[in-house]
């Protein structure tokens, strides 16, 4: 598993985990604990869970509850890296995706709703990959290629589909996803 491939799963967990179940402040203490905990500051970690009155009775993250009783579950994958990461290349290094030749393929326009409540077409060409796309959006909207995730019917698009590929009916909604970077915790000070 790459960083890359880490950072995406974790926030696909943190962005569906409280539709589940439990409260949505809980998860979101949960989550900064557990970055606390990651970047190995157990003491502003340990205040997280204290201040949401969460209790973990096995002494770990991974099945803690609130104070009703509910029930939250941690993967290990969200409180500390494998120890066998594989080194990530540059993004022109890994993606070996040829840009479209200039005005091949037909012009169209493509809905997007991003996961920050925006809507808005992108001009896209038939022939452009996904990846392609990321970076169009990234020109129009500022958000980098890398934080995207879109998804079409449910099913995740990978960079290489091209949207001829991809058979999205028109005015069809793609879901983009942005993962906005954690922020470092400050420390609380007593």
């Amino acid at each position: 598993m790459t960083d890359g491939q880490l950072r995406s799963k974790r926030d696909e967990f943190w962005d569906t985990a409280p539709a589940f179940e439990g409260r949505k402040e809980i998860w979101d203490a949960l989550k900064a604990a557990a970055h606390a905990f990651e970047s190995n500051d157990h003491e502003l970690a340990q205040a997280i869970i204290d201040g949401a009155s969460i209790t973990l009775p096995h002494g770990a993250l991974t099945e803690c509850y609130d104070e009703l009783g509910n029930r939250y579950q941690l993967p290990v994958y969200c409180l500390a890296p494998p120890i066998n990461m594989i080194e990530e290349k540059s993004d022109t290094e890994t993606l070996d995706i040829p840009e479209p030749p200039p005005n091949s393929g037909h012009e169209c326009q493509l809905r997007l709703r991003l996961s920050t409540g925006k809507d808005l077409r992108l001009m896209v060409r038939s022939t452009d990959t996904v990846y392609y796309m990321k970076r169009r959006l990234h020109t129009a909207e500022g958000v980098e290629p890398t934080s995207q995730r879109w998804f079409f019917s449910g099913r995740p698009l990978t960079d290489k589909m091209r949207l001829e590929e991809l058979k999205i009916p028109r005015d069809y909604v793609v879901q983009v996803i942005v993962s906005q970077p954690v922020p470092n915790p400050t420390p609380v000070e007593n």
